[in-house]
């Protein structure tokens, strides 16, 4: 448990052979995962974007007018665009030059390889905080769960946030104890804003662990405390002098008076220049203390300067653009969502709500010894705060804390019954690689006893005889469900919840997104007459085109509505339930021609006018 161990070569080589494996088994699959709506708008923006850059090139006076951003950048301008950028210029590589893929694969090859990320950085976190064997059920048992391995076929940014989100948190930790971690920490959190507002939490949930090193290694040394308190200092000079900023100019008038040469720039360089600066000095009197907070001005200053720079939108009016998309979650809209047999609307919604969900999507065979991992975590750490019961645990690692806080920090950001709650378990996605990490630690826990055991009879036996078998029992189920559920993973319910049957019993949402209507694809291409009008239910209209330029749509198929299409497709969506009965009357029939049943449990169905 050393703190910020490096990695020895072997387990280097090791996530090498992750990511190349996750990689290779999500795009030998993708072809088979239908779109959902907020794919391909990304689709959309990162052609967009793409041609941009081809502007760029061959004219790039014009293309760096406001105009000419604004024309190519607007849309889709709730999102950072780090992402899409690669979304577009893969599509523009590899299917538009190359002819190499399909539309559909050349945009998801960046989102295959950020999603092969997690498997690769967990092992090496799980690895160096408690051993390879944890790492590696941490590692493997990932993307087994089915609404995991679902999310990581799509391009879209909730898998790449959670490697990025990963990524920042195993940096951190290796910056304790070496510099140039401490300066990439800075850069991976800019590259994390750049993928999702995610990321404007990791300052919140990194800084206790900053200062707690830094407390730990200056005590006793008052020089150093001196130096530690002038830097905080320093930070909270600039925070409240933002503050006095915007209570004496109003928001408004601190966004309009927020420009290059202006008192808010100068108080930006004033922090990134001094903590930089203090923390040389500092680092000369007592590295440990130094390195401690390096992590965070390397954020303060990487992660602002990053945002702006990659995003061409900000670029003529970086604040106004700015506190329109910070503005645009702060106050996100909400969405009808099935649960427990209410359709939450708006809230305040349930405190248990992402509990119950992970309890209920999670494999039971991989979610028991992620509560029974973090319980026990937990349970060591309140021991130790006090005297009398400290002497019956083991007091748990900073690194240990570290990943035990990062296990629920993302499910209890989207816990507050304020926040929107809809999107299956996506929104807490950065929790679930530290979730693996502490399920490992049970598991091998679990394993060294029975080992420990059975070395009475057999003495030469060995800790990987023993887990190999108990991995193999625990990731089987996942693996099933997996397989039986695939593509339609937003349809996943785990055996706690009795299966895909079992959640429709108790009220759950039954999918989402509309990716579905694969399903029915081949059936409505068959029977559909030519150029009939088609009602996809809760497929958009770039989704239908997408459809039909990846050939998995007939071309002369056009999209219509409730009542002027001739083949609908139905998505069962207890919001939508009037939607059926509309059909029914429009079509005039009750009776589906067919459908996606996932253990009898109606999914998608097909009418066609009589």
């Amino acid at each position: 448990m050393t703190t910020g161990r490096a990695a020895t070569r072997d387990e280097r080589w090791l996530a090498l052979g992750l990511w190349v494996l996750a990689f290779g088994a999500l795009w030998a699959t993708e072809a088979a995962v239908g779109f959902t709506r907020d794919e391909s708008v990304y689709f959309h923006a990162g052609e967009s974007y793409a041609r941009w850059f081809q502007q760029l090139f061959r004219d790039p006076a014009r293309a760096l007018t406001d105009t000419a951003i604004v024309r190519a950048w607007d849309f889709n301008h709730e999102h950072p665009v780090l992402m899409k950028v690669l979304f577009g210029l893969s599509h523009l590589l590899f299917h538009d030059t190359l002819g190499w893929m399909r539309s559909a694969a050349a945009f998801r090859l960046p989102a295959f390889a950020m999603a092969a990320l997690v498997p690769a950085l967990t092992f090496l976190m799980g690895s160096a905080v408690y051993g390879r064997t944890v790492g590696l059920f941490a590692a493997l048992s990932f993307l087994l769960v089915p609404r995991h391995y679902f999310n990581a076929e799509l391009a879209c940014f909730d898998m790449p946030i959670a490697a990025m989100w990963l990524l920042v948190v195993y940096a951190f930790w290796r910056a304790l104890e070496d510099r140039n971690w401490g300066v990439l920490c800075g850069i991976f959190f800019g590259l994390a804003l750049c993928t999702k507002h995610n990321a404007l939490f990791l300052p919140f949930v990194l800084a206790p662990f900053a200062l707690w090193r830094a407390w730990d290694t200056s005590e006793g040394r008052p020089e150093v405390r001196a130096s530690l308190w002038r830097v905080l200092g320093l930070f909270a000079a600039v925070a409240v002098l933002y503050g006095l900023l915007v209570v004496s100019l109003g928001p408004e008038g601190f966004q309009r008076k927020f420009f290059l040469l202006s008192p808010h720039t100068l108080l930006f360089v004033i922090l990134a220049v001094g903590s930089l600066g203090m923390l040389h000095v500092l680092n000369q009197v007592h590295a440990p203390t130094a390195l401690a907070l390096l992590p965070m001005a390397t954020m303060a200053v990487c992660g602002p300067i990053l945002f702006y720079l990659h995003w061409p939108y900000l670029w003529h009016a970086p604040v106004e653009r700015t506190a329109w998309y910070l503005n645009f979650h702060a106050t996100h809209n909400h969405y009808a969502w099935f649960y427990l047999g209410k359709l939450l609307r708006e809230p305040p919604f349930p405190l248990a709500y992402v509990v119950v969900k992970t309890a209920l999507t999670v494999p039971t065979s991989l979610f028991v010894p992620m509560v029974t991992g973090w319980g026990v975590l937990a349970g060591r750490t309140v021991l130790s705060l006090f005297e009398r019961t400290r002497p019956l645990v083991r007091a748990p690692s900073m690194a240990e804390v570290l990943v035990g806080v990062h296990a629920v920090a993302s499910i209890l950001i989207i816990s507050h019954p304020n926040v929107p709650h809809f999107g299956g378990v996506k929104h807490w996605l950065p929790s679930m690689p530290f979730l693996g990490i502490l399920a490992g630690v049970a598991v091998t826990r679990g394993c060294e006893a029975l080992v420990e055991r059975l070395r009475t009879r057999w003495p030469g036996l060995s800790l990987a005889a023993v887990a190999a078998p108990v991995f193999a029992l625990l990731m089987l189920p996942a693996l099933i469900g997996l397989v039986r559920v695939f593509p339609y993973g937003t349809s996943f319910y785990s055996e706690l919840a009795g299966g895909v049957p079992g959640a429709a019993s108790l009220g759950m949402q039954r999918q989402f997104w509309s990716s579905n209507v694969t399903a029915v694809l081949p059936w409505i291409n068959e029977h559909a007459p030519r150029n009939a009008r088609v009602f996809l239910h809760e497929v958009n209209g770039y989704s239908f085109r997408d459809y039909q330029r990846n050939g998995m749509l007939r071309s002369d198929l056009r999209p219509g509505g409730l009542f002027d299409s001739d083949v609908a497709a139905y998505q069962y969506h207890q919001e939508f339930r009037e939607y059926e009965f509309e059909l029914w009357q429009a079509y005039g029939t009750r009776t589906p021609v067919t459908g996606l049943y996932l253990d009898e449990t109606p999914q998608v169905v097909v009418y066609q006018r009589r």
